[in-house]
């Protein structure tokens, strides 16, 4: 972590670029630091180890900075430039310099943060144009994606039972706080059921090579519209987020418009997304795999509240969105 707190502090100067980077601007999240130059985005993984991702070591950041410019590329092309070397000769720490390699960082095309698409949405910004365009790319990428015996096994019903199993454990500490015990109950109830009875509706998924090597993480926060859309920041720390069931992948995006009142375009987006895909069965699995999201948004959000870095503020404001998350959630539920 020494040697992280050096770098950090390294690259706030504007001499440890190799182009002028102008103001230089440092934003945390949990597990990465992201420099922000007037051209370029710097991200450097941070040295955790959470058990479902582990970047304890310089070999493992080396390799997923890697994994992740590859993944990326298949949406984002020139978005993702390069996995980038900082070098330190001992007195001296730059990006490309001299000495000895002490850390990775990948090195991304500044994008205008005023084409989010979740700016976008609070704009009215956001028309069924847009949604079919995004639709199609999304099916696209779903037929070309990979699938194979291994990508089978990893997102299997069993993983798919140990994710909402994991999703249950971690958020018992968060019952009367974001989640009121009597809709987790009932949650789990109805998830554990849809599990129960539809075994061989995932199993058919499956043969059917509906589970492949997917994005993990599609929704309003990871697409920029410029020129093109980008669908960024694709999970590369764990397979077993990212190899799934083709329907929970869409189904992100379709929780995320629901969730900021836009359930026209998530309805559109469906639509649109079967048509182009030719898969009517995934509508059998929608409401299970938005139930899916909007938990995980709800048990991401809700770890804030134990995050000693955090105001009071912050914990207001995430207290109460973790609380709407969990009530989608619930609204999902009762439709299974």
């Amino acid at each position: 972590m020494q040697t992280q707190k050096r770098v950090v502090a390294a690259l706030l100067k504007p001499e440890a670029y190799p182009e002028n980077p102008g103001q230089i601007e440092l934003i945390q999240t949990h597990i990465s630091y992201v420099f922000l130059t007037q051209n370029f985005v710097y991200k450097i993984k941070k040295a955790v180890n959470f058990g479902f991702l582990d970047f304890s070591t310089l070999e493992k950041r080396h390799y997923f900075c890697q994994k992740e410019l590859q993944l990326n590329r298949r949406l984002c092309g020139d978005m993702y430039i390069e996995v980038a070397t900082i070098n330190s000769d001992g007195n001296i720490t730059c990006i490309k310099g001299k000495g000895e390699p002490v850390e990775y960082a990948l090195k991304m095309k500044r994008m205008p943060k005023e084409k989010i698409m979740t700016r976008l949405l609070e704009e009215n910004k956001v028309d069924t144009e847009l949604i079919n365009n995004i639709a199609k790319i999304i099916a696209d990428f779903h037929a070309k994606a990979e699938t194979n015996k291994r990508i089978s096994e990893v997102g299997s019903f069993e993983t798919v039972k140990t994710n909402w199993q994991e999703n249950f454990e971690q958020t018992q500490n968060m019952l009367g706080k974001t989640i009121s015990p009597h809709d987790y109950e009932e949650i789990k109830e109805k998830i554990n059921g849809f599990l129960f009875r539809n075994k061989p509706l995932f199993k058919k998924r499956i043969a059917e090579g509906k589970v492949r090597d997917c994005h993990g993480d599609i929704h309003s926060g990871n697409i920029f519209i410029t020129d093109r859309v980008y669908i960024f920041d694709a999970i590369e720390f764990n397979e077993r987020f990212r190899y799934s069931d083709v329907a929970a992948d869409m189904s992100f995006l379709a929780m995320d418009l629901d969730f900021k009142g836009r359930k026209d375009l998530s309805e559109f987006f469906v639509k649109k997304y079967v048509q182009y895909s030719g898969d009517t069965e995934l509508l059998k699995l929608l409401p299970f795999y938005k139930c899916y999201r909007a938990y995980v948004r709800g048990k991401v959000i809700g770890f804030r509240l134990s995050d000693p870095h955090i105001g009071d503020t912050e914990k207001r404001g995430a207290s109460a969105e973790a609380t709407a998350y969990f009530k989608l959630a619930k609204t999902y539920a009762e439709k299974l």
